[in-house]
């Protein structure tokens, strides 16, 4: 299975980084194109090569790694999806200066001090939403649900970190376990999409930002 990884921020690079300590090979790209990727790919080595956004998305498994503002114009321009596997690691927030947006006086934000506020999908949730923008693939929640710099330590506290994935194909699901547990996490079902999408999404969700390790 082939591996493409749209997006090379904090939560594409890190799974990029998870990839190459365990040989796997991927493809990342970003919005600027291959060249701003150069000093990344040097540092991860000879598993993880720089692509265009179009090669990262003709992949078999795709991790959809983009801001939630970004999603519709970066993923509604490729090709079908054809059955192929979206990993969606996105989260339903924007992000501002609390300096000087207004926004950061919004007394009915309790982010607001922190940059963020939450995205009104009219009672969706986010992975309905972005399957919208992938059509014809088999989309699985996952990697979006803790601060993405865990990603680097798979093990600690004498355990594997959890991580929680969702989705209503047993298949996709099974190949992006696959990938968690090659990784050395410890990984855990939610469920369907409807279900476990919203239990681990970021900024309200009942299980979003929850550290949890599995002690043997």
């Amino acid at each position: 299975m082939t591996i493409g990884i749209i997006g090379s921020g904090a939560l594409g690079s890190n799974f990029a980084r998870i990839l190459a300590k365990q040989g796997i090979a991927a493809t990342i790209a970003n919005s600027r194109g291959p060249a701003s990727l150069a000093d990344l790919v040097k540092e991860l080595g000879p598993s993880i090569k720089a692509g265009t956004v179009e090669e990262a998305a003709s992949a078999d498994i795709v991790l959809v790694a983009v801001r939630w503002v970004d999603a519709e114009k970066v993923l509604g321009s490729l090709p079908a999806w054809n059955g192929r596997i979206v990993i969606d690691g996105t989260n339903p927030v924007e992000f501002f200066d609390p300096a000087t947006s207004p926004d950061a006086n919004d007394a009915s934000n309790p982010l607001a001090a922190y940059g963020i506020k939450a995205v009104d999908l009219g009672g969706k949730h986010s992975s309905q939403v972005i399957q919208q923008f992938v059509p014809g693939a088999r989309v699985v929640k996952a990697f979006n649900h803790n601060d993405v710099n865990v990603l680097r330590e798979p093990e600690t506290a004498g355990g594997k970190r959890v991580l929680f994935y969702s989705g209503d194909d047993a298949a996709a699901k099974a190949e992006v376990r696959a990938i968690m547990e090659g990784a050395g996490f410890f990984p855990v079902d939610l469920g369907a999409l409807d279900v476990g999408g919203p239990l681990a999404s970021l900024p309200f969700g009942p299980l979003s930002t929850h550290n949890f390790v599995r002690v043997s």
